[in-house]
């Protein structure tokens, strides 16, 4: 399952207040226009119940895609690059001053830990950012936080659906597709993006923004690395199928016949599991050491990364315990099991061993087999305890099976997002002088105004009675 993250909102954006541009006049306009239908969605999707916020995740991606090119066009003329072979001009008459709520940090991702956990359900405050480097990162953030969220609602119709074996096939595909996209925007805004805002020192509250930061970048890939890692064991793996139709009340196959569970590769899979938890475990600590490039990221973040770097460990514990059972090696398999229990956090007792006395319990354990051994060599009475402690030595310890788990293997490759380009059409456009009309109307545009103009007697639809639109949040 991909990471549960609410989507950034952002104040209104008048480029041409900010920007001129001699070759192409309407580019700033036209950015604007692109830029406030984004935000409208972005709001929208905000404030909408959590039934209705999946049908707006293909706009608001339109609504990225089609602003991204004019934002990088902005950025090439800012810097002196050509788009396409064609120069493009943008002079800077004042600095670029947004607003943007962060989807990560600490009081506007989630809360809590756990069963406890909740993702998105407190709204962090705004934060003023400068620069159309910043306006960059925030929006391709946005881009990896929609494509995460789509992922999710794929997987959601796969698990709770009810969803056949070729649907579910489809539905795993596609959303690993969509994690890789994530993960490419991810790493190009760590490799590209962020070092520059760093290097360029902290602008107003853009340092307390965990998305400026590189290592939260990182972390964030490696996170979407390791979940896509996970997709690719889950699509061929038949056994949480088989529990699922083992919990159905409606399954009544059983009475015809037992679950036919196909062989699969075992060992394979349990190195990919071991990449994901490796690929896990390097976002857990990247994102911890993001707190301290100055914005906290959600403990709720820190929690899911190590919750899945578990879950993959305990996944590659669960296939190599496959593996031995279909090697003859029934022992060995239980101990994997066991292991996977305790790398999944949950204790794992030995025989006849209590809580406080673990240390104890093995040392008496292997005392008691040496006297047994004693006695079979001088001849003595044996088998008093019915062949318990035989038995027990037939299941081997987990602990040196953990110790001595291979190497993963990956089998995705990474590969970073290329900043989209205008077309040549859409350049020629632009070369126009913008229309006074249109620019006047997107100026005076309602939707670009915040809620604070709205009369301050009418009451929000759904609110309590006597409060009025005005105490509201504009974005």
């Amino acid at each position: 399952m991909s990471l549960p993250l609410p989507l950034p909102t952002a104040s209104p954006l008048p480029y041409p207040t900010y920007l001129q541009s001699p070759t192409h006049p309407s580019l700033p306009l036209s950015a604007q226009t692109h830029h406030s239908i984004l935000r409208a969605l972005l709001k929208t999707h905000s404030y909408a119940p959590s039934a209705q916020k999946p049908p707006l995740l293909a706009s608001i991606l339109a609504a990225l895609t089609a602003y991204l090119p004019h934002l990088f066009a902005l950025t090439a003329g800012l810097s002196g690059r050509s788009v396409r072979g064609e120069e493009i001009a943008v002079a800077l008459t004042r600095e670029l001053d947004v607003e943007w709520r962060s989807a990560l940090r600490g009081e506007g991702a989630g809360v809590g830990r756990g069963k406890n956990r909740r993702m998105g359900r407190k709204k962090g405050r705004k934060m003023r950012v400068k620069g159309v480097d910043h306006e960059v990162c925030f929006a391709l953030s946005a881009l990896a936080l929609v494509l995460r969220a789509q992922a999710r609602e794929r997987l959601r119709g796969v698990y709770y659906g009810g969803a056949g074996e070729e649907d579910r096939i489809v539905g795993v595909t596609a959303a690993m597709r969509l994690l890789l996209q994530a993960e490419g925007a991810h790493a190009f805004l760590a490799a590209e993006v962020c070092p520059g805002l760093s290097a360029a020192g902290p602008s107003s509250d853009a340092a307390a923004m965990p998305e400026t930061s590189a290592q939260v970048q990182g972390g964030l890939r490696a996170l979407a690395m390791a979940e896509a890692t996970l997709l690719a064991v889950a699509k061929d793996d038949p056994y949480p199928g088989v529990v699922a139709q083992g919990r159905s009340k409606e399954d009544r196959e059983w009475m015809i016949k037992g679950p036919e569970i196909p062989k699969v590769r075992a060992h394979l899979f349990a190195r990919l599991c071991i990449a994901a938890g490796e690929h896990a475990g390097r976002a857990e600590a990247m994102l911890k050491v993001g707190d301290g490039d100055g914005g906290r990221v959600d403990e709720g973040v820190v929690a899911y990364a190590e919750d899945l770097r578990r879950t993959a460990r305990a996944k590659a514990c669960r296939f190599f315990a496959v593996d031995d059972e279909l090697g003859g090696e029934t022992g060995r398999g239980i101990a994997w099991l066991r292991a996977a229990k305790k790398e999944l956090g949950w204790r794992v007792w030995e025989d006849g061993e209590k809580g406080w006395s673990k240390g104890w319990g093995k040392l008496k354990k292997g005392l008691d087999e040496k006297r047994e051994d004693r006695k079979l060599e001088k001849g003595g009475e044996w088998g008093a305890d019915g062949g318990k402690m035989e038995e027990g030595r037939l299941i081997p310890p987990f602990e040196p099976l953990l110790a001595g788990m291979p190497s993963g293997r990956e089998i995705h490759s990474s590969k970073s997002y290329v900043p989209p380009e205008l077309d040549a059409e859409a350049l020629e456009k632009m070369r126009a002088p913008p229309d006074p009309d249109e620019a006047r109307a997107l100026m005076d545009d309602g939707d670009d105004s915040s809620d604070e103009d709205v009369a301050a007697g009418s009451d929000l639809p759904g609110s309590f009675p006597g409060r009025s639109a005005a105490e509201s949040e504009y974005y």
